[in-house]
């Protein structure tokens, strides 16, 4: 059974139909409902029916069914006009619109029949009196869409020349159209221009700014402003995502995707929408959606991706090559079809144009959940001229002037040199060096190796180049944790460079290789030491010694500026750290946190950077932990700068999300957010998306809601929720997290949604052992299920808050709960019922009030539940005051706005106790009590309460709003009361 046996019911029906969700069911059912329709036999009910499908026909992939309900409608009215009513009358001229672009979208319907029907409507609408801007416009996309730029120009003036009537697109669609002409000519600048009071929310519709954030993105980035199309692709796909018929636009986001390195991206948004790639109800936006599915799939292959799993059209599995020449071939036959119909090449030249399209930026983060970019596959190309290689000697000069300076990848030079030197007789000096840098890049399997380096040095006569090698083998040993044998494997090394180096048989940088790796060793006692916290102070004592005796070796020699210089100045660096750490185990941080900036700047004026950032980065954990801010932020930004490109991902992504936290606890959350973008990129690019990507995700999601950014902020918190984990970040971020989502719902109007994911985080937090976030969460999803309608949801939730804020003792949450659920009985049930509910309710809340005024010493708490009582009666007014409709009895309104009076007198009474600080509160309801009046025919009293509210702000400061606002109102009551007096 359907329901529906008349009028009032059908409407109802097609109402509740016009909120389901675009696509092929809601269609079904408007097919139902015309069919229910004819059966009344109400001619009005079935120009109505054919008026609702061909809406939900228009805003669905099945475009192409608008043209029948059309054509019927429309014989309709040259048959019967009178048979339509003023409303209908308008929607069928209107529909006209849709018409001229639906035919433009289908290439089976001839360009003269389009003409055709741009001469009807244009007839049609002289007749019914309309401008002809509609007109202009229809015009406008049939040129502009076969690339006739001289008709489309002119067209284009006529249209904004023509005056706007009730038949013009809304401001918001005209905008839209008019800036997409600029990019067609070449002008993204002026489009974005002619766009922004789109983007700015001063002109909205049902698809906008939908389309305009998504017809946005590529001009954004070829103006070189990346930062603002990230902000619109994450805005944009959010209000993309649910509509069916908005192929074009999810196209332009599959574009965006591949001209900004987000290629991992465009194939998530493939697979959310597979039918995309095979609905015919719309060939026109089923060719710009081929078509940027070939532009992704072409940047896989040419990323050597050809051969990586895509989504495709169901039925079988594709390939990223296999989708790309499926899809170019499925657009060109259908450019071809809309071409042949033209008689002009404009359809195909934009796609092959669109298709071949270079990307605008390397990589764009945007901070939402990815896998990353998929790693390159190995591709297969001509092999190009081979370069001159260096002779071994080069390589050597090279590798030597790399480990002599400590520059990055000196131990690949040293390995370059070792597979160029196979099969060739080296001095064993050579031979050594080779055989100690392969130890460097062996780690613990190097320590054999650092043995056979030691003997190649001595053969080449360096005896304390030999000894270090064996010193360095010792820390490499350490670093296993046999620090036991490591200070038994250094003690000979080191008594032999020292006496070495007394009797000047071998150098200050070969003694001090050997005495900084037995610091080395020590250091690491000192970690491992069981004691923890406290160590053996022998150990930190060994410790100390051997820092300072590498400090009193290298610091003060003169630094000429030659090679070995640098070797000695990072000795004297890392010394400092080492003194640095020492003092974090004792305890001393102040000391701590000025050794590591020491080391830090040492190792930057030895042209050594990139050694800083350990240091800066342990510097700012310390300073942070001091409350020194100031110098956290400091010590991050060196680090990120001194790190430069040598920084590896992982600890990229670390020091870009301490800098986020930094930030944003010193009140810059726009900084904060980038950093914390950054932090979640390069999280994902180093393999740690689900665990500090994740965390970095959950604060960019919270510095964006500071900002009031609530679609990308909802977007990038989402995106974190799948990795986020209690075991992981620990249950206060998982709620954390749903919380802050709830809160951009709420904002986005998205009340269902943000219910769901406040009752999410308070089934969390009902476990914890503090029960105020609990009963937050339980206050605010009552919110949003009242706000979306859910009403006994609603009071449900609010009763759950209000036992959680009972036994936590906070009255004001609980007031605020049965005020909430007062609000909810009237409107669940205006009658009696509901309102005696609604009541009860409120005298509650004022007797909570009331009764802990009663045992309340603090002034300050006896302020604060003033107020609330005083709001509580306020509300109470004005639920009284709108307890009655328009159509009751007289004597019915009366005795509620009598009621009403009395609460709102109470208020102001209640608010008056509180003095000056309460002067806006109090004149608020003083202006309500006033309106009461009036409305009772009391326009003496009214006037007083007008007068009273003027003399409080008697000298206030006009600069302040609310005051303007309250002598506006109050003259405005005032000179009605008087010109009532006076009749």
């Amino acid at each position: 059974m359907t329901g529906i046996t008349d009028f009032d019911a059908l409407r109802r029906a097609m109402a509740e139909n016009s909120e389901e969700p675009e696509g092929p069911a809601r269609n079904a059912r408007a097919e139902q409902l015309l069919a229910e329709a004819e059966k009344l036999d109400i001619p009005l009910a079935v120009i109505e029916a054919l008026g609702h499908q061909l809406k939900v026909y228009n805003y669905s992939s099945e475009k192409d069914k608008m043209f029948v309900p059309f054509a019927r409608l429309l014989r309709m009215w040259d048959e019967r006009p009178e048979d339509f009513d003023e409303y209908e009358i308008h929607s069928l001229h209107w529909v006209f619109k849709w018409m001229s672009s639906g035919m433009l979208g289908q290439p089976h319907i001839p360009l003269a029949s389009i003409e055709k029907w741009l001469a009807e409507m244009e007839h049609r609408y002289r007749l019914a009196g309309h401008s002809e801007r509609a007109v202009r416009s229809a015009e406008f996309s049939v040129a502009s869409h076969i690339g006739d730029v001289a008709r489309a120009e002119r067209a284009y003036a006529a249209w904004l020349a023509a005056d706007r009537d009730t038949m013009a697109d809304c401001h918001a669609c005209e905008l839209h159209s008019q800036g997409e002409w600029q990019v067609e000519r070449g002008r993204d600048a002026e489009a974005l221009d002619l766009w922004g009071p789109v983007l700015e929310g001063e002109f909205t519709c049902a698809h906008e700014p939908h389309t305009v954030l998504a017809s946005s993105l590529a001009p954004l980035l070829r103006l070189g402003r990346p930062e603002e199309a990230r902000a619109h692709h994450l805005r944009g796909f959010r209000l993309v995502r649910p509509m069916e018929s908005m192929r074009g636009a999810y196209a332009d986001h599959v574009e965006f995707c591949a001209l900004s390195g987000n290629e991992a991206r465009g194939l998530e948004l493939l697979a959310e929408r597979p039918a995309y790639f095979t609905d015919s109800g719309n060939p026109r936006s089923g060719l710009e959606f081929l078509s940027a599915v070939t532009l992704l799939m072409d940047r896989l292959t040419e990323l050597g991706l050809g051969d990586q799993q895509v989504p495709g059209p169901a039925g079988r599995a594709w390939t990223a090559r296999e989708l790309a020449a499926h899809a170019r071939v499925e657009t060109l036959a259908l450019a071809a079809r809309f071409d042949e119909r033209n008689g002009t090449t404009h359809v195909g030249d934009r796609a092959r144009a669109r298709m071949g399209q270079r990307p605008l930026v390397e990589r764009l983060p945007l901070g939402v959940r990815s896998a990353g970019r998929p790693a390159t596959a190995p591709v297969t190309v001509p092999a190009p001229e081979p370069a001159p290689e260096k002779d071994l000697s080069a390589l050597l000069a090279e590798a030597r002037r790399l480990s002599d300076t400590l520059q990055p990848h000196a131990v690949e030079a040293w390995l370059a040199v070792a597979r160029a030197a196979e099969g060739v007789e080296l001095a064993a000096l050579d031979r050594a060096e080779i055989a100690d840098h392969q130890a460097m890049d062996q780690g613990p399997d190097g320590i054999a190796l650092f043995e056979r380096a030691a003997e190649l040095y001595a053969e080449a006569g360096d005896p304390g180049e030999a000894l270090a090698a064996r010193a360095r083998g010792a820390y490499v040993r350490a670093l296993t944790g046999e620090v036991d044998k490591a200070l038994a494997a250094i003690a000979e090394p080191y008594d032999g460079v020292l006496a070495l180096y007394a009797e000047g048989a071998t150098g200050v940088r070969q003694t001090a290789g050997v005495l900084m790796s037995r610091a080395r060793v020590l250091m690491r006692a000192v970690h491992e030491d069981p004691s923890g916290d406290s160590p053996d102070g022998e150990v930190l004592a060994a410790a100390e010694a051997a820092v300072r005796e590498v400090l009193a070796l290298v610091d003060g020699l003169p630094l000429p500026g030659g090679e070995a210089d640098v070797r000695l100045a990072a000795r004297g660096a890392e010394g400092q750290a080492m003194l640095a750490e020492l003092s974090v185990r004792t305890g001393d941080l102040e000391t701590a946190v000025r050794l590591f900036a020491k080391a830090s700047a040492a190792f930057v004026d030895a042209g050594l950077p990139w050694f800083a950032v350990e240091y800066e980065a342990r510097s700012a954990g310390l300073a942070h932990h001091l409350g020194d801010i100031a110098e956290a932020e400091r010590a991050l930004r060196a680090a990120l700068e001194h790190g430069g490109p040598y920084l590896e991902a992982p600890g990229r992504a670390q020091l870009h999300l301490q800098l986020a936290e930094v930030l944003g606890g010193r009140g810059r959350p726009q900084e904060a957010a980038e950093h914390a973008l950054e932090a979640a990129h390069w999280s994902d690019e180093a393999g740690e998306g689900p665990t500090l990507g994740a965390w970095a995700r959950h604060q960019l999601g919270g510095f964006l809601l500071r900002q009031g950014r609530w679609a990308e902020a909802a977007e990038v918190l989402e995106s974190a929720l799948p990795d986020l984990s209690a075991e992981t970040h620990g249950d206060g971020a998982v709620v954390q997290t749903k919380w802050w989502l709830g809160d951009c719902l709420s904002e986005l109007g998205e009340h269902r949604a943000a219910a769901e994911r406040r009752l999410q985080a308070a089934e969390i937090a009902r476990h914890w052992p503090e029960q105020h976030d609990h009963a937050t969460l339980a206050h605010l999803a009552a919110e949003s299920l009242g706000n979306a309608g859910l009403h006994a949801e609603a009071d449900q939730a609010y009763t759950r808050a209000g036992d959680l804020w009972r036994s936590l003792g906070n009255v004001h949450g609980l007031v605020r709960s049965l005020r909430a659920r007062a609000w909810l009985a009237l409107r669940a049930d205006p009658a009696d019922r509901g309102l005696d509910e609604a009541r009860e309710l409120m005298a509650a809340a004022i007797q909570e009030c009331e009764a802990a005024l009663l045992v309340t010493d603090d002034e300050e708490a006896r302020q604060r539940l003033t107020g609330e009582l005083g709001h509580t009666h306020r509300q109470f007014g004005e639920l009284l005051a709108r307890s009655v409709a328009e159509e009751a009895e007289d004597t019915a309104i009366q005795g509620a706005f009598e009621d009403a009076l009395t609460q709102t007198a109470e208020a102001v009474a209640v608010f008056a106790a509180l003095g000056d600080g309460a002067v806006h509160t109090r004149t608020a309801a003083e202006l309500a009590a006033g309106w009461l009046e009036a409305d009772l025919s009391r326009p003496g009293d009214a006037a007083a309460r007008a007068r009273g509210v003027l003399k409080a702000y008697e000298g206030a400061d006009d600069g302040d709003e609310t005051v303007r606002a309250r002598r506006a109102e109050a003259e405005q009551l005032l000179q009605l009361m008087e010109e009532q007096t006076e009749k």
